[in-house]
Formats: structure tokens, sequence, C-alpha cells
């Protein structure tokens, strides 16, 4: 018996494998897995309360999502991302942004199809272009982080299907600007290609920096794919539950592979996202306040470290990436740094960079003292072993 060779390509997921090696080494600090420090808004739960006894929640709903759901989230990407649905695009509730993704890649590419990615990549969009046998074409970011349009536009061939951007972006907490997400978005319109972009940590950003969605601008309903999620605003990482916004000509495929893959979202966390959206608009705006003073805490702490080769940033979401001032391998590293200083990291090398020694902190499951002890563990550990 042989397994599928497909699988072969794709590279193992490094958040359970890093886990494993922290529940390895009880009392770790882990600045490691993507999750928000508080759990979702107490109307979810009342409104999965009121529903409870309906049978609606015992059986498949309609495979784009409940009716009134598309209508809070139709609401929602008006007032707040400024996107106005109407005949020429589509909203499509998922389980997570991760399938939206996927989704999205099955909906718009062939196998042998190309699709743009800036460094450093999320690697669950590098592993699901893999696993679906496309070729993710990979283009180097600026120094800060932000996008090279040179470089993308000189990476676009007759086989590209996207370009995908993230923004605010994970891993490396880069907020692309207006004027950068609408100069992707004019080539991906001018090439007639797809712009994909995530925006799965749009309640996350910080000083002077705004998220902004391209699909806000006028005349790119046929061309632009959004991605959203609950789980890091709202605190849903466990609910999976997302939704996409996709040009209605896809409509059908997407719901061909979601009618194949999921057969229909969850119907209780439907329930439970109806209610977020309901909260007040001081919810997000308290998290996003409470998590810029975590950011704060790490880069002003980050300022004690000199074997760094650049002071770490965090314009948004809740990550920055540490560029090391070592000659070993990030991934040799990020053990030791578990083993024996008991604080996790993501090496860089799951984001695709190959050059330096880069490793991920994550700040925001974590408390403010928690994250004060785990990074005199890094600094210690990266002292001595640096």
């Amino acid at each position: 018996m042989q397994n599928s060779k497909r699988l072969d390509a794709v590279q193992s997921p490094i958040i359970p494998y890093i886990g494993e090696i922290s529940r390895n080494n009880p009392n770790t600090i882990s600045f490691g897995q993507g999750v928000a420090f508080y759990g979702p808004p107490k109307q979810a739960f009342e409104h999965v309360q009121k529903h409870l006894g309906d049978d609606s929640i015992n059986r498949y709903g309609p495979v784009e999502g409940i009716p009134e759901l598309q209508q809070a989230l139709t609401k929602k990407l008006s007032s707040v991302n400024k996107i106005i649905i109407n005949d020429k695009n589509a909203v499509v509730v998922t389980a997570g942004s991760n399938m939206a993704f996927n989704t999205a890649i099955l909906a718009v590419t062939d196998p042998g199809d190309e699709v743009i990615l800036t460094l450093p990549y999320y690697f669950n969009h590098e592993m699901s272009l893999v696993m679906e046998r496309c070729v993710p074409v990979l283009i180097p970011s600026q120094e800060n982080f932000h996008l090279d349009i040179n470089k993308i536009e000189a990476a676009i061939t007759e086989k590209t299907k996207a370009i995908v951007s993230i923004s605010p972006n994970n891993p490396s907490g880069a907020v692309y600007s207006k004027e950068e997400l609408i100069e992707i978005n004019t080539l991906c319109k001018h090439h007639g290609i797809y712009h994909i972009n995530d925006e799965a940590y749009e309640d996350f950003y910080y000083g002077d920096h705004l998220h902004f969605s391209p699909a806000s601008i006028t005349d790119t309903d046929s061309h632009t794919i959004s991605l959203f999620s609950f789980s890091k605003g709202y605190g849903f990482a466990g609910w999976r539950i997302g939704y996409m916004v996709i040009p209605v000509n896809l409509l059908a495929a997407v719901k061909k592979i979601q009618d194949t893959i999921l057969i229909s979202p969850p119907i209780i966390s439907q329930y439970a996202a109806i209610g977020a959206l309901s909260a007040e608009t001081s919810f997000l705006k308290d998290k996003r306040e409470a998590m810029s003073v975590k950011r704060d805490l790490v880069i002003n702490k980050m300022l004690n470290l000199r074997n760094l080769n650049k002071q770490p940033t965090s314009e948004g979401a809740f990550y920055t990436l540490l560029s090391v001032d070592s000659n070993q391998s990030d991934m040799q590293l990020a053990k030791q740094l578990i083993e024996k200083y008991k604080v996790a990291t993501i090496p860089g090398t799951a984001f695709g960079i190959e050059s330096g020694c880069y490793l991920r902190l994550s700040y925001g499951a974590l408390l403010e003292n928690e994250i004060n002890e785990g990074l005199d563990r890094l600094i210690q550990g990266l002292t001595e072993l640096v």
C-alpha cells in the first residue's frame, strides 16, 4: 500500500511540532501559536443559548451560510470594510479563513498554475498551494516586510492565476498601506488575475497604521477575493467560523467545493457569530488597545537584546519577527530555547525564510506577566546561545 505522493512535497505543520516539544518541557512559555488571550463576547453565548432548542442546529444548513448571518455580514462589511455586497459579488461562510483560502485556490487554479506569495509567507497558504499541485512563486519583501511591487509585477507570467496579500501580516506584523494594496489590486486587474487578500487580523493595527480592504475599491468585484475570520478579533479559534467575499462568477464553483468538503458551515457556530457581531464596538476596540500594550512591551524589551540584526517591529496583528545574528539554523535555535530555557518561538524557515536566522514571536495569547517572564528567558537564551 502506498500513500499519496502529493503530500510528500508539503511541509510538516510547524505549530503541532513546536507544541509537542513544549509539552515535553513542562512550564514552557509559548510565543508560538497565534491565538487571542480572550474568548468571544457574551453576546455570542447569549445568541447560542436562544437557539439551543432549534432543530436547525442539528441539521445541515445552506452551503453558503444561514440567511441571518449573511445579512449580519453584509451589514458589517459595508460599515467596517466599505465593501458593498451587490449582484457582482457574494458572501460565503466557511469553517475558518484557512478553509476559505483553500476553497479560493481550488476555484481559480488548475494543477501547474502559479500563485504569487510574498516572503515571508503564511505557511498554511504555501502548504495549501503545494497540496493542490499549484506552484508557489515566492517574492522577497522589502527590508521592512512591505510589498516590493516591482518584483511582484516582474514575477507575473501566463501561468499566474493570483497574487496573495496578508494585511495585517502573519508572520511579520506589517500593515500594508492603502496605496500598496491598490497597486497590487490594479496589477491583478491589468493582468486578468485574482487578488486574494487575507484580512484575518483586520482588527489589530497600531500607531498610525490602519487596515484597508482592497475590495472596497470601485470596480474590483470581478477579480478580488477577500478572506475574513472570527478566530482572532472575536476570540473564536475553536468555533471554526470565517467567511469570504468572492466574485459572483466563482459562486457556483465555491458552492461545489464547499458542499463536497464541508457540506455546510456549522449552524451553532454561525449563531455564535451573529451574536458576536451584535456586540458593542468597544469589544474590539478594547481588545486592540490591550494587544497594543502587549506589543509595546515586546518591542521595548527587545531593545535590551544586542544580538539582533535589526530592531523588530510590529505594525499590526500580534506578531514580530526577530532577525537573530547567528549562523546556526533557526530550527536548532528554537529547539534549544525550549529545551534549555523553556520559551517557545516559531522558526522563520516555516514561513519560507531561507537566508538568515529568524524567529517569530506571537504575543497574542499571553498575559503581561507571562510576556515579561518569557522575554526574560528568551533574552537570556539568545545571549548565551548566540
